[in-house]
C-alpha cells in the first residue's frame, strides 16, 4: 500500500519541485505573476462577454487597449506615491479632492488669468499652469505631512479632513462651474485626440532602448552579484528573463502602434501637408501617448528612488519598524513630511493629466480617485500593515482597476454596479493580503 501511495505522490512532488526551482532561479515575484494572470483573465473575460452579448468583442482591440493605457495613467501616477505612503504605515485619503482642487486652480490660471493677459495659446501658459499645479501640490502635501509628523495627528484623520476641505475649496473657486477650454499645448499632456502621441517610428525606437536597458540591467545585476559574492542566477534564467522582458516591451509597442490616428486628424493632416488620400485611406500609428510616457517616467523615477536611494531605504525602514528606524538615527518626521509633499506633487501631475484629457476642469474632476488609488496599490501587493510594496506592482494594480471599469463601461453596466465591483475588489485584495502574510509568517 505504501509503495502505491509513494508512486502516486511522486510525480506531483517532482512537478511542484520543478516549479519551485524555476521560480527560485528566475526570482520572479509570485504575487506579480498572480496579478498578471488575473489581468489576462479579466481581459479575456470581457472580450468573450462582449462577443456573446453583441456579437463583436471590442475589449482586446488595439484602439480600446490604447485608450485603456491613457485612462490608467492618472491612477498609475498617484499609486506610485501611495505605495510609499502605505509602506510607511500611513494613508492619504485626500488625493482625489486635492486633484480636483489643483485641477481647478490650474484651469482658472489658464482660462481666467493668463489667457486674457497673454493670449489663449501663448507658449508660456501651459508651463506656468504646470508649475502652479506642482508648487501647489507640494505645499498641500507638505501641510498634510507636517500635521502627521510634527503635530502627531493620525494620517487617517488629517487626510480625511483634507478630503472634505479640498473638495470644498474646489467648489469655492469655481462655484460648480466648468472651466474650459484648456491651452492646446497643455491638452497634449492628457492624450487629446488631436495629436497627443509620438508615432510609430519613435515608439519602436523607444521600445528598442527599453530592451537595451533590460539587457544592461541584467548584466549590471550579474556584475554586482559577482563583486559582492552574492549567489548568481543560472545563465539560462538570465537569458529567459531578458527574452521575456524584451518580448513584453515589443509586444506593448506593437499593440500601441496598431492603434491608428482618428479619421478627422488624418484628413486635417493630409490637407495641411497637401497629401492625397487614397481610396483605401491613410493609416498612421499612434504609438505611445504623452500620458503613458509621463506615467512610465514617473514609475521609473519612483522605482529608482525607492530602491537605489537612502530616502527610499529610510521609507522601508520606517515601515518595517518605526521605533528601530528612529533609534538608528533616521529622521522619521522629516522623511514623513517629504513623502507627503511628494505625494502632493504626484497628485498635481495627475491633476494636469486629468484636466488636459477632458479639456476642462471641474470640482468633480477627482471624485472617488482616492479609492481607486488605494485599491490599485493594495491589489498591487502593498501591505496595509506597512513595510511591503513595489512601484511596478501598484502600477499594474492601476491597470487592473481601470480594466474593470473600462470593461464594465463597454458592457453598459450601470454605474452603481461598477462601484459595487470596485469596492468588492478592494475588500478581496485586503483579505488576500492578510492570507498571504499569514502563510509567509
Amino acid at each position: 500500500m505504501s509503495s502505491t501511495t509513494d508512486s502516486q505522490a511522486g510525480p506531483a512532488m517532482v512537478q511542484e519541485g520543478a516549479i519551485q526551482r524555476f521560480l527560485r532561479a528566475t526570482e520572479l515575484d509570485t504575487r506579480l505573476l498572480g496579478m498578471i494572470a488575473a489581468l489576462i483573465l479579466i481581459w479575456v473575460g470581457f472580450q468573450l462577454i462582449g462577443q456573446w452579448r453583441t456579437g463583436e468583442g471590442v475589449f482586446l482591440t488595439s484602439r480600446n487597449l490604447w485608450n485603456l493605457m491613457v485612462q490608467t495613467s492618472v491612477i498609475a501616477v498617484m499609486s506610485t506615491g501611495m505605495v510609499l505612503i502605505i509602506v510607511m504605515r500611513h494613508i492619504d485619503l485626500s488625493v482625489g479632492s486635492m486633484l480636483s482642487f489643483i485641477g481647478v486652480v490650474a484651469g482658472v490660471t489658464q482660462v481666467y488669468w493668463l489667457a486674457p493677459m497673454l493670449g489663449a495659446e501663448h507658449p508660456a501658459i501651459w508651463i506656468i499652469a504646470l508649475l502652479v499645479a506642482i508648487v501647489m501640490g507640494a505645499v498641500l502635501g507638505a501641510f498634510n505631512g507636517y500635521l502627521v509628523a510634527y503635530a502627531g495627528i493620525p494620517s487617517f484623520i488629517v487626510t480625511l479632513g483634507g478630503l472634505i476641505v479640498y473638495n470644498g475649496a474646489a467648489w469655492a473657486v469655481i462655484r460648480g462651474e466648468t472651466v474650459a477650454p484648456m491651452n492646446q499645448t497643455f491638452e497634449l499632456i492628457g492624450g487629446t485626440p488631436r495629436g497627443s502621441w509620438i508615432g510609430g517610428v519613435a515608439s519602436w525606437g523607444l521600445g528598442g532602448l527599453a530592451c537595451l536597458a533590460i539587457l544592461w540591467a541584467i548584466l549590471a545585476s550579474r556584475t554586482a552579484r559577482r563583486r559582492f559574492q552574492f549567489p548568481q542566477r543560472p545563465v539560462w534564467a538570465e537569458v529567459f528573463l531578458a527574452i521575456l522582458g524584451c518580448c513584453l516591451v515589443l509586444g506593448v509597442v506593437y499593440v500601441l502602434n496598431s492603434a491608428y490616428w482618428p479619421p478627422g486628424v488624418v484628413t486635417r493632416y493630409a490637407r495641411e501637408a497637401n497629401i492625397a488620400i487614397p481610396p483605401e485611406g491613410l493609416n498612421f500609428s499612434k504609438g505611445f501617448s504623452y500620458p503613458m510616457l509621463i506615467a512610465l517616467g514617473v514609475g521609473l523615477v519612483m522605482t529608482f528612488m525607492a530602491t537605489r536611494t537612502a530616502f527610499g531605504r529610510y521609507i522601508y525602514a520606517i515601515g518595517g519598524n518605526p521605533e528601530a528606524a528612529e533609534l538608528a538615527g533616521v529622521n522619521t518626521r522629516w522623511i514623513t513630511l517629504c513623502m507627503f509633499s511628494l505625494m502632493g506633487v504626484l497628485t498635481a501631475v495627475a491633476a494636469c493629466i486629468s484636466a488636459a484629457r477632458l479639456d476642462a476642469a471641474s470640482n468633480s474632476l477627482g471624485q472617488f480617485d482616492e479609492l481607486y488609488v488605494i485599491a490599485a496599490t493594495v491589489i498591487g501587493g502593498t501591505s496595509l500593515a506597512g513595510g511591503v510594496g513595489t512601484i511596478y506592482g501598484a502600477m499594474l494594480g492601476a491597470l487592473l482597476m481601470q480594466s474593470l471599469q473600462s470593461g464594465m463601461t463597454l458592457l453598459n453596466v450601470d454605474a452603481a454596479y461598477k462601484d459595487m465591483v470596485v469596492g468588492s475588489v478592494l475588500v478581496l485584495a485586503v483579505y488576500l493580503d492578510l492570507v498571504f502574510r499569514r502563510k509567509s509568517s
